[in-house]
C-alpha cells in the first residue's frame, strides 16, 4: 500500500476515473446494440449521428482506441445504409 500522500490521492483519482470510464463505455455499447437492432431506417438514420458522436468522444478521451471507433462507425454506417 502506498504511503505518500500524493500516491494515495492518485489511487483515489484512478478509482473514480475507472468507474466513470466504465459507465461511458457501457453506455456506448448499449447505444450500439440499440442501433444495430433497429429495423426502421428513419429511426436508425436519426440515431446514427448521436452514436458516432459518442464514439468520437470516447476515442478522444482514450476510453476506446481511435481505430476501433473508426471501425465501429464504418460498420454502423454500412448497416444503416443497408436497411430498407
Amino acid at each position: 500500500m502506498a504511503n505518500h500522500k500524493s500516491a494515495l490521492k492518485r489511487i483515489r483519482q484512478n478509482e473514480v476515473r475507472k468507474v466513470r470510464n466504465r459507465y461511458y463505455h457501457k453506455t456506448a455499447r448499449t447505444a450500439l446494440k440499440v442501433l444495430r437492432n433497429e429495423e426502421d431506417k428513419a429511426a436508425a438514420v436519426e440515431q446514427l449521428p448521436k452514436v458516432i458522436s459518442l464514439l468520437d468522444k470516447l476515442a478522444k478521451k482514450n476510453i476506446i482506441h481511435k481505430n476501433k471507433a473508426a471501425n465501429l462507425k464504418s460498420k454502423l454506417t454500412k448497416h444503416v445504409n443497408k436497411l430498407a
